[in-house]
C-alpha cells in the first residue's frame, strides 16, 4: 500500500493508523497546492480530488477520505483493536468521535488555514473552535483514550487535528486535559514514528 500525504495535514491520522496496524506501506509526499508529487508527477492523475490522504491499495484500488481510510486500515487488522467489532456499541462510539472530529473540529480549522478567508471572520472561527475545545477537554477528563482503555483510530484523528490548535496559536492554556492527553498520545511508538517520518516534533 502507498499513502499519499502532506506533512502535518489530516493525512497524519491515516499515517498513524498504518503505523499502529503493523501493515506494510510506503509514503509518497504531495504538494497539495501545486497538485504535484515530490518527483513532479501530476497528483490529479492519481487522485482527481487533489487532496490528501489517499491510499493506493496493492490491487491498485484508490481509497480517499481519511475517515474511510482509517476504518479500512482498522478492519484489516481486527486483532489490533483499532476499531471495535461490528455491532458493538464501542464501534459506534468511535464512529461518533470520528464524525465529530471531521465535521466540527477539522472543518472548523479550515478557515484559519485558507489565505482567502476574510480577516474579520477569523476571530469568529477561533471563538467557535474555543467552544469545541472546551467540550473536548471535558470529555478527556479522567480518560486514557476517547473510548476508555484502548487506543482507537479516533484518538489518532483527534490528536492530528488538535495539533493544529497549537499551530494556529489558539489559547490552549486552560485545557489541561487536552495537554496531558496529547503528550500521552505522542508517547506511543507508532505515533512517534509517524511524526518523525513526517519531520514533525
Amino acid at each position: 500500500m502507498k499513502l499519499f500525504y502532506k506533512s502535518g495535514a489530516c493525512s497524519l491520522a491515516s499515517h498513524i493508523a498504518l503505523r499502529e496496524s503493523g501493515l506494510d506501506f510506503t509514503l509518497q509526499g504531495v504538494d497539495v497546492m501545486k497538485k504535484r508529487l515530490e518527483n513532479g508527477d501530476d497528483y490529479l492523475q492519481i487522485n482527481p480530488k487533489g487532496q490528501v490522504p489517499a491510499l493506493l491499495l496493492d490491487d491498485d484500488v484508490l481509497l480517499t477520505e481519511g475517515v474511510a481510510i482509517m476504518q479500512y486500515i482498522a478492519d484489516r487488522v481486527p486483532d489490533r483493536q483499532l476499531l471495535a467489532p461490528v455491532g458493538s456499541i464501542a464501534r459506534y462510539q468511535t464512529l461518533e468521535w470520528l464524525n465529530y472530529v471531521a465535521t466540527e473540529l477539522h472543518k472548523g480549522f479550515t478557515p484559519l488555514f485558507r489565505p482567502d478567508t476574510p480577516e474579520d471572520f477569523k476571530p469568529i472561527a477561533r471563538a467557535q473552535l474555543d467552544k469545541k475545545m472546551q467540550y473536548v477537554d471535558e470529555c478527556l477528563q479522567d480518560k486514557e483514550w476517547l473510548n476508555g482503555h484502548r487506543f482507537s483510530i479516533a484518538d489518532g484523528y483527534l490528536f492530528t487535528v488538535l495539533r493544529w490548535a497549537y499551530a494556529v496559536k489558539l489559547d490552549m492554556e486552560g485545557y489541561s486535559n487536552i495537554s496531558a492527553w496529547m503528550k500521552h498520545v505522542a508517547a506511543r511508538p507508532a505515533v512517534a514514528a509517524a511524526l518523525e517520518a513526517e519531520g514533525l516534533k
